[in-house]
């Protein structure tokens, strides 16, 4: 069966230097091994598949695929599939704001106004969703990810748990710079899911710069924009003081990317947004 498909560039105003996502529209009737297995063929860090929303208050629900299984939320994922859902004629139920039904639960979306930029069509935001871990890592861990990152426990500003569904936990550096300069050591890893995060110089067009490390069965990865990342270390950040209630985010910057993560504190929401930016529109055979 034919059915619609989208690749997006999300967390960028131009294509190719954000994150891409592949997106199947109308995945009704697929089982999970389907499901999963054109997750591995696009070989995309996620992938998202459609379907009709369970929970009568959501506008739609998505299923979202890595290569190696499925994630209850994700950030890029969240906004792209939002951007497809849309632009295939979607209307949310209440003018504004679409609600999306995932692993997590409900997470409500908004646009952002227009974006700027080759191919851009929206610009959205999406309100983090809860943290499932927080609070401080314990030595233990602390310890694996300093001989993991190369570095001695003073170089690490802070640290937390930032759970909201991935697993993610982070560690605060001195600089911007000092996270550009990590090269991990993929033999001393441990399986944690790690958010490196830095600040900038005052006046740079940026206020942090984030990395996204991670195991999979292929090696250690780092992933050029993430959107769960950035929504959990808001969180943190913002509740303990270490960033102002809004701020930018730049990421991907090692890979040749320049993502751009916009966070705004909202009475007691905190909005994660970023240009969509649309690269392939036809159709696949599933």
């Amino acid at each position: 069966m034919k059915r619609r498909f989208d690749q997006v560039d999300v967390f960028s105003a131009v294509p190719l230097l954000g994150n891409p996502l592949a997106v199947v529209h109308a995945a009704q009737g697929l089982d999970d091994a389907t499901l999963a297995a054109f997750a591995r063929w696009t070989n995309l860090s996620e992938t998202a598949f459609l379907l009709p929303p369970i929970d009568p208050a959501a506008d739609y629900r998505v299923r979202i695929f890595t290569p190696g299984g499925e994630l209850p939320f994700a950030g890029h994922p969240t906004l792209g599939s939002c951007w497809a859902w849309l632009a295939a004629g979607g209307q949310p139920q209440t003018a504004g704001v679409v609600v999306q039904e995932c692993g997590v639960g409900l997470v409500r979306i908004r646009r952002k106004g227009q974006g700027q930029g080759q191919g851009v069509t929206q610009r959205l935001a999406f309100a983090a969703p809860p943290l499932r871990r927080s609070g401080p890592l314990d030595a233990i861990d602390l310890a694996q990810i300093s001989r993991a990152l190369r570095l001695s426990a003073e170089d690490i500003v802070s640290a937390a748990w930032c759970d909201n569904g991935p697993g993610w936990c982070a560690v605060m550096l001195r600089s911007a710079a000092a996270v550009l300069a990590v090269e991990p050591d993929a033999a001393n890893w441990r399986g944690h899911k790690l958010g490196l995060v830095g600040p900038h110089p005052a006046g740079n067009e940026c206020d942090f710069e984030v990395r996204a490390l991670y195991p999979m069965p292929t090696g250690l990865c780092e992933d050029p924009v993430t959107g769960s990342l950035n929504a959990s270390v808001a969180q943190w950040l913002i509740g303990a003081g270490l960033a102002p209630p809004r701020y930018v985010a730049a990421q991907g910057t090692r890979l040749g990317r320049a993502g751009r993560v916009t966070i705004e504190q909202d009475g007691a929401d905190i909005w994660v947004g970023g240009d969509v930016a649309a690269c392939v529109a036809g159709e696949v055979t599933l």
